[in-house]
């Protein structure tokens, strides 16, 4: 592997001369931007601002743009001689636990070489004594123009490297949290730790990327004309919560039966509950159904109300009664009992009794209705 920077490990009085070797790789798919016209590729050319000329690279070299937009130009000599001992020095500052050092930080990784035979037996002093300790060491160096943070550790028989941020360069987490008070029961986070644990370890090496894979597939077909573009399916996200002890133990028997332990148990189970959300008052339950509140009987008009109305209402009843007793609930009219008839036949004769009793109410009380009128008129 080519090495991106030489110098050497200061380890108090003990020097280690090394080798830095970019430890990660890219293995992104890169496109490049062309004339959707006529498919030509498009570049960015590198201008002068003041004679509108092409520059090649050797001839371009580094400013700082002061607030006033002057440039004050700044080469590798100038750079090369500050006053920095981390210039071509990795400077062991201190050892501390790795469980110390945020995840938050870490940026590029590195692999640190022995350069040349001199540097083997320091190096391995270096590398035991922080596999024996268990600790990872911090130091400063200065790489691509500014002065870094890193910490050294050992990756199989190698020192690694990995780049840390500034503490001032980690963003606080302001805003980010859910808002409010949400409280999560002991019973979904033993659900949640059941998961968990069914869920298991993976192997790491034996990740990849999909999306990689699916591009370079596109790409071949493309290129051979074959490539039929499919629209992916996206289910409508609806106004529904899942319920989530539901959607855990679901996950936990879907992990088991991944892994081979009780698959057929739970296959036959329902899917996770979804309950709806609440709706406003007024529209919920029993709103217009008749099994609600909102299916109240109607307030009766006070003393307005005909007795003939009643009578007529009451016969219906009566009726709809008879009918259902003939019909509605499986006996045939041959099998009815001798009880059944006579009970009947007294209930339409009472019926008929009260109608006429209503009637005669009625006409009584319209010819009352009708006397009082002339007095209504004179007292007026």
């Amino acid at each position: 592997m080519r090495s991106i920077w030489n110098g050497a490990i200061s380890f108090g009085l003990v020097s280690i001369p090394i080798k830095l070797v970019n430890a990660t790789e890219s293995h992104s798919i890169s496109f490049r931007q062309i004339h959707v016209s006529d498919g030509g590729r498009v570049r960015y050319r590198k201008v002068c601002e003041l004679d509108g000329e092409e520059v090649p690279s050797a001839e371009i070299g580094k400013g700082y743009e002061e607030a006033d937009g002057s440039i004050v130009p700044i080469t590798d000599e100038d750079l090369a001689q500050l006053p920095l001992a981390t210039a071509k020095t990795i400077e062991i500052m201190s050892f501390v636990p790795a469980e110390e050092i945020d995840p938050l930080q870490m940026d590029a990784a590195y692999y640190l070489a022995a350069n040349g035979a001199t540097a083997a037996k320091p190096y391995t002093l270096l590398r035991e004594a922080l596999k024996r300790s268990r600790k990872v060491a911090i130091a400063k160096y200065a790489l691509r123009g500014r002065e870094r943070l890193g910490m050294l550790r050992v990756v199989d028989d190698v020192i690694a490297m990995h780049g840390l941020l500034w503490p001032d360069e980690i963003r606080a987490p302001e805003g980010v949290a859910p808002e409010g008070t949400v409280s999560v029961r002991d019973a979904e986070l033993d659900l949640a730790d059941a998961l968990m644990a069914t869920l298991g370890e993976v192997e790491m090496a034996s990740l990849h990327d999909d999306y990689r894979d699916a591009v370079e597939a596109m790409i071949v077909a493309k290129s051979g004309g074959a490539f039929e573009p499919t629209e992916a399916v996206v289910e409508p996200a609806g106004g529904q919560v899942i319920d989530l002890m539901a959607a855990l133990e679901k996950s936990v028997r879907a992990a088991k039966a991944s892994r081979g332990e009780g698959g057929a148990e739970g296959s036959d189970e329902a899917e996770a509950e979804v309950t709806p959300i609440r709706r406003k008052a007024g529209t919920g339950r029993g709103a217009g159904t008749g099994t609600g509140p909102a299916a109240a009987a109607p307030k009766a008009v006070g003393g307005k109300k005909s007795t003939a109305a009643s009578a007529k209402k009451t016969a219906a009843s009566a009726t709809k009664k008879k009918a259902t007793g003939a019909g509605g609930t499986g006996k045939s009219a041959a099998g009815k009992s001798a009880s059944g008839a006579s009970k009947s036949t007294s209930r339409t004769a009472a019926t008929k009794s009260t109608a006429k009793t209503a009637a005669a109410k009625k006409t009584g009380a319209g010819a009352a209705k009708k006397a009082a009128t002339p007095r209504k008129r004179t007292s007026a």
